[in-house]
């Protein structure tokens, strides 16, 4: 199957920043009919502007997805200004990085609220108008800790296995609608601001920005993976490596992550 974006109504949330704004321009500037929805309103508007400038207009909506409220608000705005919806992507996401002993229950209960209770809820208020659309396709961005549980990402990992799992159990309750299920495995994409959206930035392991994928390469990925129809797609070598071994040799990988834990605390003392 090759899905054509031209004039597809599609809905990203989380298209205030990083992945989910590069895609948002690009699946725009590919023709298709785009809601960017985030709770940062001058971020959208920014976004709106720039590709006005280009030629291209965006639907900017402020919205925040763990509120129900405003999950049947944007939904409702969405089908009324384009008459219904075609793709939803489920791009809003939050992390902690630090230790589950020094976490606490709110955090834990935050990253599950955004990370997999809101794309669920997402899900649940788009079927009804997927089951009408034209080729349509549910996208959940995951991330590589969805399918390797990650020491010092422990609840976003809970978050992300929880998301994969559901996305692979709706896929085959969607597909009596024809409704495409679709999961994205992100690795370490690079971000200015990460740091300060983290719930926590406590981990002890160094992380390389300079070396992660630009957000715009992964934005790029998502694209195709959406066009191609792709199941499952694991961005960069990283994260592609990462799952793979974890299928063959799972014992490899938890033996690798331990020792690398036990020498970042040895190295502290």
């Amino acid at each position: 199957m090759r899905r054509d974006l031209t004039c597809k109504r599609i809905l990203i949330t989380g298209a205030s920043r990083g992945i989910g704004r590069h895609l948002a321009e690009q699946v725009a500037l590919q023709g298709a009919v785009v809601a960017a929805a985030a709770r940062s309103g001058d971020r959208l508007q920014e976004l709106s502007q720039v590709l006005a400038a280009r030629g291209v207009e965006v639907f900017p909506i402020v919205a925040d997805v763990t509120s129900d409220d405003d999950r049947h608000r944007l939904i409702d705005a969405v089908v009324e200004r384009f008459g219904g919806l075609d793709i939803l992507v489920n791009n809003a996401g939050v992390a902690s990085w630090g230790h589950f002993s020094t976490s606490s229950e709110d955090i834990l209960r935050r990253v599950m609220e955004v990370n997999f209770f809101a794309p669920a809820e997402m899900i649940r208020l788009a079927i009804p108008h997927l089951t009408k659309g034209k080729q349509p396709v549910i996208v959940n961005i995951a991330s590589v800790c969805g399918r390797v549980g990650l020491p010092a990402w422990t609840e976003h990992s809970a978050s992300k296995h929880a998301l994969c799992g559901l996305t692979e159990a709706l896929r085959g309750e969607m597909a009596r609608f024809d409704i495409d299920v679709l999961l994205v495995l992100p690795g370490l994409t690079r971000s200015e601001d990460l740091a300060k959206h983290l719930l926590r930035c406590e981990g002890r392991m160094k992380m390389e920005f300079d070396k992660a994928m630009p957000p715009d390469v992964a934005a790029a990925s998502i694209l195709k993976a959406i066009r191609g129809n792709w199941t499952e797609t694991a961005l960069g070598w990283q994260a592609s490596w990462m799952v793979r071994v974890n299928r063959i040799a799972p014992w490899f990988v938890n033996w690798m992550l331990a020792r690398r834990v036990k020498q970042l605390y040895a190295e502290a003392n």
